[in-house]
């Protein structure tokens, strides 16, 4: 579009000078305000910070240092760091875990288990990743959102599927 406004205004040629930083203008303030909105959007908590309590929030979360309590971030992701300690139950949409956890996780999406990260507690989730070198004691609940509806249709799939290779067999 820019490309046409100079291809427009060229036989003008004094209108097209004043256009050109009008157009600049407004696109400069809208590159500011979209980086400070991403940079909104993350909250990073430092190794040296020490929570205990109950931490509740709406944005994107790393923590560093240790958390005592409960963490409640029900549509955003929680990232535990390396350095990251936490005693306490955690609710978000998306868990990742690099650090220590120790309590019972729940996710909406998925609870991730990285290299070197450590969980001893519950996960409910309906999608679970454990790295090779993760370490993790607990349960794992895999509950899907529409639990009904799916199983029911993978029934007869599955009935069918084992039938076949005994029909083949004989």
């Amino acid at each position: 579009m820019w490309k046409r406004d100079e291809a427009v205004r060229p036989p003008s040629g004094q209108p097209a000078a004043q256009p050109q930083p009008a157009a600049a203008g407004p696109a400069t303030p809208n590159r500011p305000e979209s980086s400070q909105k991403l940079e909104r959007d993350i909250v990073n908590i430092g190794k040296s910070v020490v929570i205990k309590g109950e931490l509740n929030g709406s944005e994107d979360l790393t923590i560093e240092g240790q958390v005592e309590g409960t963490i409640q971030l029900r549509d955003h992701i929680l990232t535990i760091g390396a350095n990251g300690k936490i005693k306490a139950q955690i609710f978000a949409k998306a868990v990742i875990v690099l650090g220590s956890v120790t309590g019972n996780v729940t996710a909406s999406e998925k609870v991730d288990i990285r290299d070197n990260g450590s969980v001893d507690g519950d996960i409910i989730s309906p999608r679970v990743a454990i790295a090779e070198g993760a370490h993790f004691r607990g349960s794992v609940d895999m509950q899907r959102k529409g639990d009904g509806a799916p199983k029911a249709a993978e029934a007869p799939k599955a009935a069918a599927a084992a039938q076949q290779p005994a029909a083949a067999r004989t």
